[in-house]
């Protein structure tokens, strides 16, 4: 049996939660919350499923961590997620004063924890959060990769079915 570090062995659990989005057909973006080594929050991707553009992994995670402890500051809190944070959950990590977000893979078109730009560690907010990125950084980017390109073939093949039918959309 291989043994990883504490930061692997939550991503994993992270990782099991994007699985999930993955199976409601959502990008599969998932994390954990984990206070005094034990987690206490999950959440997945489900802004599809939900019809909501609140509905992030990171937003479902925060709202059950404090409810858990009783407390909007988060202040001895580490997540983990798969994905870089938007801009929105990004604020929200600030807000709930996470003290740590562990990442998996980067994204450089959407990502505020330093890909495009790091609201988390803006020096004139009252809190900055501490980042550590690449963890399970291939397994996180891969079923990311082929989440994307499953579904460009399913709408490649939805298109060329509507085609052989006679079926033109673009009138």
């Amino acid at each position: 049996m291989t043994s990883c570090s504490k930061d692997e062995k939550y991503m994993k659990e992270a990782i099991r939660q994007a699985k999930k989005a993955a199976a409601l057909d959502e990008v599969p973006i998932g994390c954990v919350i984990v206070h005094d080594d034990t987690i206490i929050a999950r959440g997945y991707n489900r802004r599809n499923t939900d019809a909501n553009t609140l509905a992030h992994a990171e937003l479902s995670a925060i709202r059950k961590a404090s409810k858990k402890l009783g407390d909007w500051r988060l202040e001895e809190c580490t997540m983990y997620v798969t994905l870089e944070p938007c801009q929105m959950c990004a604020g929200a990590l600030v807000q709930s004063r996470i003290k740590t977000v562990v990442i998996g893979a980067k994204n450089p078109k959407a990502g505020c924890a330093g890909s495009v730009m790091n609201l988390l560690q803006i020096p004139a907010f009252n809190h900055q959060v501490e980042i550590r990125y690449g963890v399970c950084e291939e397994e996180c980017s891969q079923m990311l990769s082929t989440f994307f390109a499953d579904l460009r073939k399913r709408k490649k093949d939805a298109g060329l079915r509507k085609r052989k039918r006679g079926i033109d959309y673009n009138v």
